[in-house]
């Protein structure tokens, strides 16, 4: 038959603790916890804890209450800027509606004065390259 063997669960170490960590300054969430540091034995008050949290979150809700009206403010400003681009678009439209028409007209006329002079504009234009050229000839020889 065989034996067993039978090992403590100290010498395993699992009936060993870990020392306890030191206390951080903050008091319990529970109303009842009495610090063992505390000489007298009076438990940390809930109250103090829970009066700690609400000016927290009354200070978190003060934030978050000028972030938002940080954030209409901006969004009102975009608002107003959409409107006054919108506003100066529709008066661009309009003029270069407007712009359009007279250039148009003067396409127009200028094609209809083309056609009534034939090729003499051809001509015109010839002589006065051709004059501009000679001028600048005679520029480039007297430098």
């Amino acid at each position: 038959m065989t034996q067993r063997h039978r090992v403590s669960r100290a010498a395993l170490g699992l009936d060993t603790y870990a020392p306890t960590p030191p206390h951080s300054g903050r008091s319990s969430p529970y109303p009842g916890y009495h610090h063992p540091s505390s000489s007298d034995g009076t438990p940390f008050g809930g109250t103090r804890f829970a009066d700690d949290l609400e000016g927290q979150n009354d200070e978190a809700i003060e934030g978050l209450g000028a972030k938002v009206k940080l954030l209409k403010e901006i969004t009102i400003g975009i608002g107003n800027e959409v409107r006054e681009s919108t506003v100066q678009l529709s008066q661009m439209n309009n003029a270069f509606a407007e712009t359009s028409g007279i250039l148009a007209g003067t396409f127009r006329r200028m094609n209809n004065m083309a056609d009534r002079q034939g090729c003499r504009w051809l001509w015109y234009i010839t002589f006065l390259i051709s004059v501009f050229c000679f001028f600048i000839i005679v520029w480039w020889f007297r430098r």
